[in-house]
C-alpha cells in the first residue's frame, strides 16, 4: 500500500534527503542501483521525517486543545505510555515507557493529550534526560498544576548494538515540580506506577 504523504512533507525535502541517503549508501560501499536498494533512499527519507515529526508539532497547543475547568485536585496518572525516540548522539533508537502524573489546580486536560505530549517530544532527536524535562515543563507551563512528575524508563540501542553491548540495561530518569517536591507525594506516585507490574 502506498504511504500517504504528510502535509508538512514537501517533495523537495524528500528529494533532498533521498539524495543524501544515496550518497551515504555509496560511501558505505553499496551499489545504490541494485534492485533491493532502488527505493531505499526514499523509504529512509520518509522514515526519518516520520521519526522526527515532533519538530512540526506544538505540545502546548495539544494540551490547550482539551483544557477543561474542573475542581478535581488529586493526582492524575497516565502510566505505561509506550514511546520510541532517536538518540541524538548516534541516531539509534531508544524506547520504553513514560509515566506522567500531575495534580490539577482548577484545570485538567484530556488523558490522551498527555500521551500525545510524550509522542511529540519523543519524535525529535533526543537524549532521555532532556525529553523527561521537556514533558514536565510543557505540562507545568500549560496547565499550571500544583505539581508534575515524569518518570521515563528506556532501553538504548546505542548501548545494545554498539559500545558496551549491554542488552538488558534500563535507564530511568525522573523530574518533578511543586507538590512532588514532597517525598511522600513522590513515593505515592512511584508506588502507583509499580502496582501490578
Amino acid at each position: 500500500m502506498e504511504e500517504l504523504l504528510h502535509p508538512e512533507w514537501s517533495a523537495e525535502k524528500i528529494e533532498q534527503l533521498k539524495d543524501h541517503y544515496e550518497n551515504i549508501l555509496s560511501l558505505l560501499g553499496e551499489d545504490v542501483k541494485r534492485e533491493g536498494l532502488l527505493k531505499t533512499p526514499e523509504r529512509v527519507a520518509k522514515a526519518m521525517l516520520t521519526l522526527t515529526r515532533g519538530y512540526e508539532q506544538d505540545p502546548h497547543a495539544i494540551l490547550l486543545g482539551a483544557k477543561f475547568k474542573e475542581e478535581y485536585s488529586q493526582m492524575v496518572i497516565v502510566k505505561d505510555i509506550d514511546f520510541f525516540s532517536l538518540c541524538e548522539h548516534h541516531m539509534l533508537p531508544f524506547y520504553g515507557k513514560a509515566h506522567v502524573a500531575y495534580i490539577p489546580n482548577g484545570y485538567i486536560t484530556g488523558l490522551s493529550k498527555i500521551a500525545r505530549v510524550v509522542d511529540v517530544f519523543s519524535h525529535r532527536l533526543q537524549v532521555q534526560e532532556r525529553m523527561t524535562l521537556q514533558i514536565k515543563e510543557c505540562i507545568q507551563e500549560t496547565l499550571n498544576p500544583l505539581g508534575v512528575m515524569v518518570v521515563v524508563e528506556a532501553k538504548h540501542m546505542c548501548m545494545q548494538m554498539r559500545g558496551v553491548e549491554k542488552q538488558n540495561a534500563i535507564t530511568t530518569t525522573s523530574d518533578f515540580t511543586g507538590a512532588f517536591n514532597q517525598a511522600k507525594t513522590r513515593e505515592e506516585f512511584m508506588n502507583l506506577i509499580r502496582h501490578n507490574r
